[in-house]
């Protein structure tokens, strides 16, 4: 079972660390008794659980490793830990919530790239090479935030392929807010380098004065931006050379700004999440009840790829002009709210008219976003420190945090504040709200499909299983809590059972993270950034 037990190494914050991430089909999923409509593959063994099975935001990480405690022949339970007794009420920790958003753009486009241990990327890869390190580059073309770059294909390199999507596939989306308040969707294309789409892409019409964001989602490790684009785009890929990892974004800060001021004028209407089934707030991508061990990261983008590795958007023109192709997708948080929590309770997500197919509407990372700024209440869950994409050498870094969250126009932290002190209390919140939340939804979740079958398999012990995964590599053993995710898994290493302690519990001694403080260049002063400008400040190892 689960125990949340630290390996005896380190955790390991490598390109080794997101490992074998799902590669395929994806359909909506149906409840569990008819035929699930998506089909997902796992590159590697599902033995291997303790170097992969991510998708939808969960990354089992290396060290996290569950051992099987039961028969494949095993069946999910709903029932709560036994023995955990009533509990005196825990009130949650600060969640560092309350700062303003990034009035300005934070962060950078790595020209030298290092990882958040500080391990210098290779730039220059053969297939192979990509292969093992699962880094790659994205190179943005020219003007991607007018009409005719977004629709003009971004390529995949470094010896990368679409073709290997499952763990090195790239994925953007655009979300386009005009000045009457109206948004629209449009995913741009991503291809091999070298290569031609199957279809070419059909340019959105974008009305005068709207402002354009792009959000990049990747299912390798490392994903770094290259190409002049990305400076005319307002790219953000790191702090100074260290990459945040799977996310990048283009004119993020701008469009949150905008959408701010809008809403503030009531010119854009964010619709209310509304009431789950079971009687609680539908989740948003800020709920303690949906996050792990990091959130807010990847989009909802997904795309066909032909025999021959080239890709089309995801189109119902594309689909029927383009037999046997297949459907890739990216292994996002957004995706796992907006295709499986939401309608799996009752609840329905935030989306858009899809100017990339105008049969339809579609969600995106950044309207997922918006509605969580403006529904979610109470303890709201933002980006913490001890996020893996979030550390500078291996150590935990507000600067770099603040980089995120200005990504994702979320609210920043201010200056001087000890992130071990937000990390306690991000895994705090986390073990109390999720496993009261999870254990409250199994009913339904048992009887709805997983997000991937080798992690779980119904959708109550995938979420029983990403909690358990998402204390052990948070590191959350360190704060006196201890795991309330007990996972039974049969002989293949899947989740068929999932039990939880409801216990409530305090996060103790923040100064034993173990990790050390990283206070330095970037930080912010009072509630709003004042971080690195682009392209001046280095991030070497322990900046």
């Amino acid at each position: 079972m689960l125990t949340g037990q630290r390996p005896a190494t380190r955790r390991r914050r490598t390109q080794r660390s997101r490992a074998a991430r799902i590669a395929v089909p994806l359909a909506i999923p149906v409840a569990l008794g008819v035929t699930l409509g998506v089909i997902i593959a796992v590159s590697h063994s599902v033995n291997s659980v303790n170097t992969s099975q991510s998708a939808f935001g969960a990354r089992h990480r290396g060290g996290a490793t569950p051992s099987a405690t039961a028969s494949a022949s095993a069946s999910a339970t709903a029932a709560a830990a036994a023995g955990t007794g009533a509990a005196a009420a825990v009130a949650p920790a600060n969640s560092f919530a309350a700062g303003a958003i990034a009035f300005r753009q934070l962060g950078d486009v790595a020209t030298a790239p290092v990882d958040g241990a500080g391990n210098a990327i290779n730039l220059n890869q053969t297939p192979a090479q990509a292969a093992a390190s699962m880094n790659c580059t994205l190179t943005v073309p020219a003007n991607p935030l007018s009409a005719a770059g977004l629709a003009t294909p971004w390529q995949l390199g470094d010896g990368c392929s679409m073709a290997n999507a499952g763990t090195e596939g790239a994925f953007v989306e655009a979300t386009i807010l005009a000045p009457n308040g109206s948004l629209q969707v449009y995913n741009p294309l991503v291809v091999t380098a070298g290569t031609q789409p199957a279809a070419a892409p059909t340019a959105p019409t974008i009305a005068a004065g709207s402002v354009v964001e792009i959000s990049v989602g990747f299912n390798g490790t490392n994903l770094a931006l290259t190409g002049f684009g990305a400076r005319q785009g307002r790219c953000v890929d790191a702090l100074g050379q260290s990459l945040i990892g799977q996310v990048s974004t283009c004119n993020s800060v701008a469009f949150y700004q905008a959408a701010a001021a809008q809403i503030a004028a009531g010119t854009l209407t964010v619709p209310a999440t509304g009431t789950a089934g079971d009687g609680q707030p539908c989740l948003t991508t800020r709920d303690f009840g949906t996050i792990d061990q990091d959130q807010s990261d990847n989009v909802i983008t997904s795309y066909l790829v032909n025999g021959n590795g080239q890709t089309a958007q995801n189109t119902q023109a594309n689909a029927a002009a383009l037999a046997g192709a297949t459907t890739i997708v990216n292994g996002s948080d957004d995706k796992l709210l907006a295709a499986f929590l939401d309608p799996a309770n009752g609840c329905t997500p935030f989306t858009a008219p899809d100017t990339t197919d105008p049969a339809g509407t579609a969600g995106s990372q950044a309207l997922n976003e918006l509605s969580a700024t403006v529904n979610q209440k109470g303890t709201i869950a933002v980006v913490p420190p001890n996020d893996e994409m979030t550390l500078v050498g291996g150590n935990m870094s507000i600067a770099k945090t603040n980089v995120y969250r200005s990504l994702v126009g979320q609210p920043l932290l201010g200056f001087g504040t000890n992130p071990a002190t937000v990390a306690s209390a991000y895994c705090q919140n986390m073990v109390n709200i999720q496993s009261a939340r999870n254990n409250l939804d199994m009913a339904k979740e048992l009887n709805f499909g997983t997000p991937v079958a080798a992690v779980g398999n119904n959708l109550a012990t995938f979420m029983g299983n990403r909690l358990s995964m998402s204390f052990t590599n948070l590191n959350c053993g360190n704060f006196g809590l201890n795991n309330p995710s007990t996972v039974t898994l049969d002989g293949n290493g899947v989740a068929t059972a999932v039990t939880y302690s409801l216990t409530q519990q305090a996060a103790t001694a923040a100064a034993a993270a173990g990790t050390a403080v990283n206070a330095t260049a970037g930080q912010t002063t009072g509630t709003q950034a004042q971080g690195p400008r682009r392209g001046r400040v280095q991030a070497p190892a322990g900046a």
